[in-house]
């Protein structure tokens, strides 16, 4: 999940938590990082990670639409690193995305991350009103598209987690997804985390920008 950037206090309080500021708190597992896949092992090292970035394709298509939506990135925006906390990776507005490469094993899990947060780098882009302590905004960038466009509830991925269900299996798995993430943000009750999810939901996982289709 992204972030935003803001002064002490009030909603603005909770914008800052959730942009962690900067990279150590992100990386002890704060409300941004995404969580790791579980996969037993060490990981790999910074190298072949960061290695393995610049092998994924999509993240040139990304970087070209960013620019061409006026949010243009350096070469260093999406860094591989050594995480201390149980996360696979996280955006920071303003900062970029960290790659945690001894919580990742294979290229699928570098890409499916890198995806996900790119999401959220364009939609910030593209939206200058993102906020995320809105319930609404929050349950459309975090999981509906991002979760929708990355891959994150591919049927392989979710078979991983004990989820077997054949036809509709993406779905509902973005749904659920969406839920846990959304009342984990201290604005969000559930019953509000669900009226922001069905609210947007048509809107939300039909809009595949910068995508012509789901990947």
């Amino acid at each position: 999940m992204a972030g935003r950037d803001g002064s002490q206090g009030g909603r603005n309080g909770f914008q800052l938590q959730q942009s962690c500021v900067n990279y150590q708190k992100l990386m002890a597992g704060g409300p941004d990082s995404r969580p790791a896949s579980g996969a037993g092992g060490g990981g790999m090292t910074v190298e072949e990670c960061q290695n393995m970035i610049q092998r994924t394709p999509m993240v040139k298509f990304l970087k070209e639409n960013l620019e061409k939506s006026g949010c243009g990135i350096g070469s260093n925006f999406i860094k591989a690193i050594h995480c201390k906390g149980a996360t696979a990776g996280g955006y920071v507005r303003g900062e970029g995305i960290v790659v945690c490469s001894n919580h990742l094993q294979i290229q699928d899990e570098v890409t499916q991350v890198v995806i996900h947060e790119l999401i959220h780098a364009y939609d910030e882009c593209r939206a200058a009103n993102l906020d995320w302590s809105d319930c609404a905004h929050h349950a459309c960038s975090e999981q509906i598209r991002a979760g929708h466009l990355s891959g994150d509830c591919h049927y392989k991925r979710e078979f991983l987690r004990g989820f077997m269900k054949i036809r509709g299996h993406e779905q509902e798995c973005v749904r659920r997804r969406v839920m846990k993430s959304v009342t984990a943000n201290p604005y969000c009750s559930e019953a509000a985390a669900k009226d922001a999810m069905e609210a947007v939901w048509d809107t939300c996982y039909n809009d595949t920008k910068p995508f012509d289709r789901a990947p």
